[in-house]
C-alpha cells in the first residue's frame, strides 16, 4: 500500500472518499469536510491544517483513509488535553503542533478508520503513528472513534480514554405524549411545564430541510448563532459560507428548526439528519426566553425523531440538564499517543483513574433519570 498525506481534501476525489464513508455519517462525507475547508472554517488560520491520510493499492485505488489535522491548539475538539499541554509547557517542551484525527468542531462518534477491508484499519493506524513520529509531532489523538476500532488503536500503541455524552433513544414511541408516559409523574409534569411556557410566550416553530433553505434564512440563522457565541466571548466555529455550502451539498441531511414570535425568527437550531440518527449541532437566540433552549434543541428534535422513526438523537456534548429531558449517558472514546515516554506513562496512569471516575459519574447521573423503568445505558449505534 502506498501512503499519501493530503494537504487538502480536494487531493482526493469525492467519489473515492465517499465510497469508503457510505451514507451513515454525514460529517465524514466529502461534502461536509470540503465545505469546512473551502469556507475557511477548517484551515491554517483557524488552527486546523489538513493532513488527511490515504492508502492506495498498486493500481492507485484508494483503499483506506483517515481525516487528519495538524493542530496548533486544542480548541474545537471536545476532548480536553489542556492539562497535558500545560505539563509540557512547565517542562519547557512544545506540545503543539500535534496530530489529530477528528471532525472539526464536531463531537459526533463515528468511524475514524475508513477502509474498504477490515485489514486496512490496522495499516491506517500504523501509517498515522509513523507519520506523527517521522514529522516530529508531540502526539497523535483519535477523537470519538467507534468502539469497534479501539483494539486497532490499542494495537497501534495508543492509550484509550473514556468519556460520555447524553443521547436519546427511540423505544418505538408513537407520539411525544407516548414518550412522556415513560417518565415518572414529577418529571413528566416538568417537561410539560417547559413546553407550556414556550407556547405562553407566543412562540411557534417551523422546520426546513436543506433544499428548503435559502440565503435569507441562513442569514437569520447565522445571526442568531453569532449572537449566542458572542455572549460567550467568541465567534461561531463555522462561517456563514460553510452553512450555505453544506446545505447545497448535503440538502437531505440538513434540518433547521426556527422559533418565531410574531412571525419573526427569535431562535434557531441546526441539525444533521440521517435515516438512523439525528444530530443536534448549532443553536442561537436573540434574547433569553423561558425554556426555549430546551424546546428548540431537545423537545423539537425528539418530536422529529418520533415522527420520522429515527432511532437515536445525539444533541452534542456535555449538559446534565439533558438527563431530565430523557437523554441517557452513552460511553464515548478517544485514543492517544505521546512521543515522549515519560509523559505517555503519566497519561496512561491518569486515564485509568479517569475511566473509573467516568463509570462512577454514569452511575450517579443514571440515578436522576426521569424514566419509571431505567433504560439500559451504553452505545446503541
Amino acid at each position: 500500500m502506498r501512503i499519501e498525506v493530503a494537504n487538502k481534501l480536494s487531493d482526493f476525489s469525492a467519489a473515492e472518499w465517499n465510497r469508503l464513508v457510505g451514507n451513515q455519517f454525514p460529517f465524514l462525507r466529502y461534502e461536509f469536510l470540503y465545505a469546512a475547508e473551502s469556507s475557511g472554517s477548517a484551515s491554517a488560520e483557524t488552527g486546523w491544517i489538513p493532513r488527511h491520510l490515504g492508502l492506495r493499492d498498486k493500481a492507485g485505488k484508494l483503499q483506506a483513509a483517515m481525516p487528519l489535522y495538524e493542530k496548533r491548539h486544542s480548541w474545537g475538539e471536545f476532548v480536553f488535553d489542556w492539562s497535558w499541554a500545560q505539563a509540557y509547557e512547565k517542562a519547557g517542551l512544545a506540545y503543539y503542533p500535534k496530530l489529530v484525527s477528528a471532525i472539526p468542531f464536531t463531537p459526533a462518534p463515528s468511524t475514524r478508520l475508513l477502509a474498504s477491508e477490515e485489514q486496512h484499519k490496522a495499516e491506517l493506524v500504523d501509517a498515522a503513528g509513523k507519520f506523527a513520529a517521522d514529522e516530529g509531532f508531540s502526539s497523535l489523538h483519535v477523537l470519538f472513534p467507534e468502539e469497534s476500532e479501539l483494539q486497532y488503536l490499542r494495537d497501534g500503541g495508543l492509550q484509550v480514554r473514556k468519556d460520555c455524552q447524553f443521547h436519546w433513544h427511540n423505544r418505538q414511541y408513537v407520539s411525544f405524549d407516548d414518550f412522556l408516559r415513560t417518565f415518572s409523574s414529577a418529571k413528566r409534569k416538568k417537561a410539560c411545564r417547559d413546553r407550556r411556557r414556550v407556547r405562553e410566550q407566543g412562540i411557534t416553530f417551523r422546520r426546513f430541510k436543506g433544499h428548503e433553505t435559502d440565503a435569507a434564512l441562513w442569514n437569520d440563522v447565522y445571526e442568531l448563532i453569532s449572537i449566542t457565541f458572542l455572549r460567550r466571548g467568541g465567534m461561531p466555529y463555522f462561517s456563514y459560507d460553510f452553512f450555505i455550502e453544506v446545505s447545497k451539498r448535503l440538502p437531505d441531511n440538513i434540518l433547521v428548526i426556527v422559533a418565531e414570535k410574531d412571525r419573526t425568527p427569535v431562535a434557531a437550531a441546526v441539525f444533521f439528519d440521517t435515516e438512523n440518527t439525528l444530530y443536534g449541532r448549532y443553536w442561537g437566540a436573540d434574547d433569553h426566553y423561558d425554556a426555549l433552549h430546551f424546546e428548540t434543541c431537545y423537545y423539537q428534535g425528539i418530536e422529529y425523531c418520533i415522527e420520522h422513526k429515527r432511532r437515536i438523537f445525539e444533541p452534542g456534548t456535555q449538559g446534565e440538564h439533558k438527563i431530565s429531558r430523557g437523554f441517557v449517558p452513552v460511553t464515548t472514546w478517544s485514543a492517544h499517543w505521546l512521543a515522549r515516554p515519560e509523559f505517555f506513562s503519566a497519561v496512561e496512569s491518569y486515564l485509568r483513574l479517569e475511566a473509573r471516575h467516568i463509570e462512577q459519574y454514569i452511575d450517579a447521573v443514571n440515578s436522576h433519570s426521569p424514566y419509571k423503568i431505567q433504560p439500559v445505558s451504553g452505545s446503541d449505534h
